[in-house]
């Protein structure tokens, strides 16, 4: 009976609807967070209208399948959009975006309870979709919090994902995209930018992300993109980096991490500065002998060199690659060997005549003292 641009009130109570199809502009709107029960049988709501706000309403219970994508709430091919306050749980996925653009998603909590990643969907998926504001979100137990494919100009920020089966925030194919004020905690992995070049990563946390496979950031055939003032505390591996160009890496925190950085390879033109490097157990890995990356004016914790001239600046460069990395590279066993006199050893001697690692991989103006970033 609504008719354009109306405003529908849904009372407190509980519903039991599946396949709520929107399409025309309207405002649904949730008093007192009226439940809406799919009762395990499919998709729960559909816009395909431009102008559809949803607000305020607890979802429940998506319908599971192996050949369909249901969620619980779906936008087609729409614009000027705007998805906020919804508490959804017992999804399959969460909020679905296809083909839509000009959009925004706020303030929804989304709690899955994935178990395994093949039966499980997203918390937040955007596919073919651009120009959308995703922002202070909280995502938990799904298979992926946020996921992008081909999707371009988007902005995330104020997230907060968390103990998600495969990544915090996935992209793929997507490109001059923005994330920045999120938090990655405990997921199978942080976060994975793969495919995508112009993205701006700012002041994020990436922690606890410890596994076999696991790392704070994963950057694949990246490029062109700028990592700045992120966090990444206690992972595995802080950012794992394959294929990847023409990225700086500035005014960032890797802190207590197995590696801060581990180069896969094929990574050229990179420049890091002003990062600070503290307490890792490696602080880089790198596995080629050509290098030209640059590195300049970090801090690094197991510096030991002298400033005689007292500017700040040590007096000798600064080598990051220890040879025992290069071993456990190839002999992972290895690693029980990480606090032997004989390690101290073997890094001194790569350090004075270096044979296994690239001459000119060095820090040729570390940092004596820690660098305070201003973190807005």
């Amino acid at each position: 009976m609504a008719r354009e641009y109306d405003t529908v009130l849904v009372r407190k109570g509980t519903y039991k609807e599946v396949n709520i199809l929107i399409d025309k502009p309207l405002v649904l709107k949730g008093e007192n967070y009226p439940v809406i029960d799919g009762e395990l049988k499919g998709e729960i709501i559909t816009i395909t209208a431009d102008n559809v706000t949803v607000d305020g309403l607890f979802i429940i219970n998506v319908g599971t399948s192996y050949t369909v994508d249901y969620a619980a709430v779906r936008v087609i091919k729409s614009e000027n959009f705007l998805i906020q306050n919804l508490v959804l749980e017992k999804l399959f996925f969460g909020i679905y975006l296809e083909k839509a653009r000009n959009g925004r998603v706020y303030h929804n909590n989304i709690i899955g309870d994935a178990e395994e990643e093949y039966n499980s969907g997203n918390g937040i998926q955007l596919w073919y979709s651009n120009n959308i504001e995703i922002d202070q979100n909280i995502i938990t137990h799904v298979r992926d919090g946020i996921y992008l494919e081909f999707s371009d100009d988007c902005t995330i920020t104020n997230n907060r994902s968390s103990e998600n089966l495969r990544y915090g925030l996935h992209f793929m194919f997507s490109n001059n995209d923005l994330y920045s004020h999120n938090t990655f905690e405990d997921n199978g992995a942080g976060v994975a930018v793969m495919f995508s070049k112009g993205i701006k990563m700012y002041e994020n946390t990436f922690k606890n992300n410890w596994g076999a496979a696991a790392y704070g950031m994963l950057l694949k055939e990246i490029n062109d993109s700028e990592i700045k003032g992120n966090t990444f505390q206690q992972n595995t591996v802080g950012i794992n980096i394959e294929g990847s160009n023409r990225v700086t890496y500035s005014s960032n925190d890797f802190i207590g991490n197995g590696w801060a950085i581990k180069f896969r390879g094929a990574c050229y033109t990179n420049n890091f500065k002003e990062n600070n490097f503290l307490y890792n157990s490696f602080d880089l890995s790198y596995n080629s002998k050509l290098n030209d990356n640059k590195f300049e004016g970090n801090f690094w914790s197991s510096y030991t060199g002298y400033d005689l001239d007292k500017d700040g600046v040590g007096d000798i460069p600064y080598r990051p690659v220890k040879l025992f990395s290069y071993v456990v590279n190839r002999t992972p066993e290895a690693i029980i060997l990480l606090r032997s006199l004989f390690v101290d050893i073997i890094d001194f001697s790569e350090k004075v005549s270096p044979v296994f690692t690239p001459d000119n991989l060095l820090d040729i103006r570390p940092r004596m003292k820690q660098i305070v970033h201003d973190r807005n």
